[in-house]
């Protein structure tokens, strides 16, 4: 990379935001960033508690207020808005490392990828690592399609994309308010798109009990049981195609 900052391709970090007592953390992750050229978006997705803790950063980010409308609304807000070459996400409740940016995008223009997703590592409540480098291993990238059939083995905190691919894709379904990323990612592979995968741990992925894959897991199984059933004949037929 050229050593004018200026010309370094820029990165949004957009972080949605509702009633999360861990906003902070989040936030003090995606500053403290190595990669010189960022900017990060809090979108608050009508919030009734816990907004004191994003005043000290203020001056720092971009915050954002909306109603409420879900997670997926909350980050199409911030990419509509956001002015970076590509789009990271992080859920207010999880925490980058801090060169998780620089190596995430060094590995991406080495690869010509518009998108891409990493390995993590498991936190609790109390930041304790529970689980270390987790993330998926296929020997084919045919049989990374097919596991899409039965389960999303993305997290979507750890993928970083070009915004101008959304362009082509298509934002977050709003209509999924728990399945949005499986859903894209998906449209993704059926656009023909590559998914690449660092298996490198860049991010800290919390498990507590206000999480919302814990608060409304029945209806998150009942949306993947929709996009399967939406989706899998389709991507059989991609797997197919590949050689799978």
């Amino acid at each position: 990379m050229n050593e004018d900052v200026s010309l370094y391709p820029k990165v949004s970090i957009v972080i949605p935001f509702y009633n999360d007592a861990y906003i902070d953390q989040s936030i003090v992750s995606a500053l403290s960033q190595t990669y010189p050229r960022i900017e990060v978006i809090v979108v608050d997705d009508g919030s009734t508690l816990h907004q004191d803790k994003i005043r000290p950063f203020l001056t720092r980010v971009h915050y954002l207020g909306k109603a409420n409308g879900g997670t997926a609304s909350a980050l199409n807000y911030g990419i509509r808005v956001a002015t970076g070459d590509y789009i990271a996400w992080l859920s207010s409740d999880d925490m980058f490392y801090p060169d998780k940016i620089e190596r995430q995008l060094q590995y991406m223009l080495s690869q010509h990828s518009a998108i891409s997703f990493t390995a993590f590592d498991e936190i609790d409540a109390y930041n304790n690592i529970t689980g270390r480098q987790v993330g998926p291993q296929y020997t084919t990238y045919p049989d990374f399609v097919r596991s899409f059939t039965g389960c999303c083995p993305i997290n979507g905190c750890t993928v970083m994309m070009k915004k101008e691919l959304l362009s082509f894709i298509g934002l977050f379904d709003e209509g999924m308010p728990y399945t949005h990323d499986y859903d894209l990612w998906i449209r993704m592979l059926l656009g023909r798109v590559p998914i690449h995968y660092l298996a490198m741990p860049l991010t800290m992925y919390r498990w507590h009990g206000e999480m919302g894959t814990k608060k409304h897991w029945p209806q998150v199984l009942g949306e993947i049981g929709q996009i399967q059933a939406k989706y899998s004949h389709r991507l059989l037929q991609y797997v197919y195609e590949i050689g799978g």
